[in-house]
């Protein structure tokens, strides 16, 4: 409670003569402010008295001496205490300071990064991610994203082999491979990617012609630049590792790309046109090719069968010649009546014997009414050559007496056919 409070114990100004109170064993006491306030007081303490009981214990903490009062005599004697030391207060802050300095060296690395730990300049080794501890002002940790995907790009124009100006815009994907090569060995990463990338792309393209970059070489050209660039990179020791290589554009020159717009299209017509006529000889040649083997093989065919048809017939006549030998006169017997047969089989004339027993000329009347293209050409033949005869009523007589007596196999008229 305040000192001037209404209605409080304490109507005493601190700052008066009698102000101390007597409670603390250290404070000057009088014959009246003793025996006044001296253990009476039941109110908080106020700020002062907070204030010299924390200077009190952090005395006695360093070593100090403290006043102590004599007693309730009132002389105030100052006690004699332990002396001083002059080193706790410095010990005391050189401990909080190490305190401060070791909470201080606790950090946490990300699961995408690597930590490079240098100590006073010199490589330590390679942090995982998780908490980590290094003692600061001592060691540098250097943090390194290894999972990002960085980039560059640049558009240049260059010479290419057939002296002609070429622009090309390009665009390299990589990541970090080996943190301690991308924090030591190179001042510069991202620059040093740039002039790689700049000398690869020049170096290709000097290689190169025009009409090949801007058509059908872009493939070429990127994978070119891609093992060139990588062959650098490895070379520098910049723990770097290719991801692609896209070219993006490649152009002529803006004055002339008209020009270069009407090459690229005769170009393609060209190549259209090529392939129209391949895919025309595709279709004609297997088409030949298949004429051609079908008339090999049909003249293979026939000269097979030629040759078998030969060796037949002369396997035949050793045959025959065989049993001519052994029996003459049946083979000629046989051999004339096989002739007689060939002959008689191709004619369509035939011998009958009638009664006078002369032989007249038959006309198939039934095969001229079933072949009529086969009868006209034939009548018309023979009409040619003067060889047709009028029927003999001899033959129609005989003819007559053939289909009344057909029912009787012993007719005294039997036709006799030859032949065919």
């Amino acid at each position: 409670m305040a000192w001037n409070e209404p209605g409080g114990g304490n109507q005493h100004d601190p700052w008066s003569s009698g102000g101390r109170r007597g409670n603390n064993g250290g404070d000057r006491g009088g014959s009246n402010g003793g025996g006044n306030n001296g253990g009476n007081n039941q109110g908080p303490p106020d700020l002062d008295e907070a204030l010299k009981k924390f200077q009190d214990k952090l005395n006695g903490m360093l070593g100090g001496g403290g006043k102590k009062s004599s007693g309730g005599n009132g002389s105030g004697k100052s006690g004699g205490g332990k002396p001083r030391n002059s080193l706790a207060l410095p010990g005391l802050l050189v401990v909080v300071a190490l305190a401060i300095w070791a909470a201080s060296g606790f950090y946490l690395v990300d699961q995408s990064e690597r930590g490079v730990v240098l100590r006073f300049g010199e490589y330590q080794g390679i942090v995982d991610p998780g908490l980590q501890w290094n003692p600061p002002l001592i060691d540098d940790v250097r943090m390194v994203n290894v999972t990002r995907v960085r980039s560059v790009s640049q558009t240049q124009s260059m010479l290419t082999r057939d002296e002609n100006i070429v622009e090309v815009e390009i665009s390299a994907q990589y990541q970090v491979a080996n943190p301690r090569d991308f924090v030591l060995n190179v001042r510069d990463p991202a620059l040093s990617i740039e002039n790689a990338l700049d000398s690869a792309l020049r170096h290709v393209v000097g290689g190169t012609d025009m009409i090949d970059i801007l058509t059908s070489g872009r493939e070429i050209l990127g994978s070119s630049v891609a093992s060139r660039l990588q062959s650098y990179l490895d070379a520098y020791g910049a723990g770097i590792r290719l991801q692609t290589i896209n070219i993006e554009s490649t152009s002529a020159p803006a004055p002339v790309i008209d020009a270069f717009d009407d090459v690229i299209r005769a170009r393609e017509d060209r190549q259209r046109t090529i392939n129209e006529g391949m895919a025309y000889a595709n279709a004609i040649i297997p088409a030949a090719q298949g004429q051609a083997q079908r008339v090999v093989e049909q003249g293979q065919g026939y000269r097979e069968s030629v040759v078998a048809e030969a060796q037949g017939q002369a396997n035949r006549f050793n045959a025959l010649l065989t049993e001519y030998r052994n029996a003459p006169d049946i083979m000629r017997e046989r051999m004339y009546l096989d002739a007689i047969e060939d002959v008689f089989g191709n004619t369509p004339k035939v011998l009958l014997d009638v009664s006078e027993n002369a032989p007249l000329m038959y006309l198939p009347l039934d095969q001229m009414r079933g072949g009529s293209a086969a009868g006209s050409n034939a009548s018309s033949s023979n009409s040619g050559d003067g060889s047709s005869e009028s029927i003999d009523p001899r033959v129609l007589d005989s003819l007559r007496g053939s289909q009344s007596s057909s029912s009787s196999s012993s007719s005294s008229n039997p036709i006799r056919r030859e032949g065919r």
